[in-house]
């Protein structure tokens, strides 16, 4: 599968509600980022890595696909397309 597919997939119900918690924190750290009043240093500099996390959370979440099942519940395995350098 490659990204495309994966970004295309349909998303699984923990990691919609994580993206989602994502971009609640983006929201809010880039809200005190862009504040118009002056803040305290060290409170602007965490809304910076508290942006960073929400990004990477809500990108990863975004990229997540449900595990492929079989009809008997088992996970069905992906047909391995890398081939031996031996050329076997």
């Amino acid at each position: 599968m490659n990204i495309v597919d994966r970004a295309k997939a349909p998303t699984p119900k923990f990691f919609r509600i994580l993206r989602s918690i994502g971009l609640v924190l983006l929201a809010i750290s880039g809200t005190i980022i862009a504040a118009p009043v002056a803040l305290p240093v060290a409170l602007v500099s965490a809304a910076g890595y508290v942006a960073v996390a929400g990004g990477v959370i809500s990108a990863v979440s975004q990229l997540t696909s449900p595990i492929p099942l079989t009809p008997e519940g088992g996970i069905k395995e992906e047909e391995n397309l890398n081939k031996a350098r031996d050329g076997n």
